[in-house]
């Protein structure tokens, strides 16, 4: 539990989940150390920074962090601004905080670097740095985040189809971008394309391709048109 100030309750919580929580790998280049945490520490300050600004405070219940072996998760209490979803906030949209007051006092304090970037800079730091694009999931309750770590076999090339998605399927055979599709689906079956393109930084040619691979083994169907359909996964 993290209690304080809201500047405060941001830096502890970093500090707390990167010295306790968070197991960094060490390399070496030379003689020289490298310490490389399975979730970029810009985007994870980012992440909580964008919970404090946008939690509902009338709510009187916290944040909540989970940090398991091989994901981190984040849940901010609160909704949407009325008429939002979960693929205009993934897209390019006007600041529109919850808290205008908590928003200008981060962004004078020089925490927050622009208005209505915050998802943005998440999502693109981790690509940048090689991470696994996080998953967002938003219901009447609030938001998720979720830091899926990286999976140390996904350097090799073996297994590796011509899309670069590969082929391993399910949570339990590591972190593969169609493992992540696989989680989209099954959290959302009515997802779109164009949506799971958007949150696995993806473009939408692979997406179908993987789909296609993944209807063709026996492990999806479809059920119904594209618009108005689902996804069904097969056992």
């Amino acid at each position: 539990m993290i209690q304080g100030g809201l500047f405060t309750q941001a830096d502890k919580a970093l500090d707390l989940l990167l010295t306790k929580y968070l197991r960094a790998g060490i390399s070496y280049r030379g003689t020289q150390r490298f310490e490389r945490f399975p979730v970029p520490e810009a985007a994870l300050r980012e992440a909580l920074i964008n919970a404090i600004v946008h939690k509902d405070y009338a709510s009187a219940i916290p944040i909540q962090i989970s940090v398991y072996d091989n994901k981190l998760m984040m849940w901010n209490p609160g909704q949407l601004p009325p008429d939002w979803s979960l693929d205009r906030l993934l897209a390019k949209h006007a600041s529109q905080p919850a808290n205008p007051d908590i928003a200008n006092a981060f962004f004078r304090a020089g925490k927050i670097e622009s208005w209505g970037r915050g998802i943005d800079l998440i999502r693109n730091t981790c690509l940048e740095q090689g991470y696994p694009a996080p998953l967002f999931n938003c219901d009447s309750n609030g938001l998720w985040i979720e830091f899926l770590f990286p999976d140390v076999s996904s350097d090799s090339s073996e297994g590796k189809s011509d899309d670069g998605l590969g082929d391993g399927l399910g949570d339990g055979l590591g972190d593969t971008p169609q493992s992540r599709i696989l989680r989209l689906i099954k959290a959302k079956p009515t997802i779109s394309i164009t949506e799971l393109g958007r949150q696995l930084a993806i473009s939408t040619t692979a997406i179908e391709k993987s789909l296609k691979r993944m209807k063709t083994k026996g492990m999806l169907k479809r059920i119904g048109p594209a618009k108005g359909g689902h996804w069904e996964e097969l056992k």
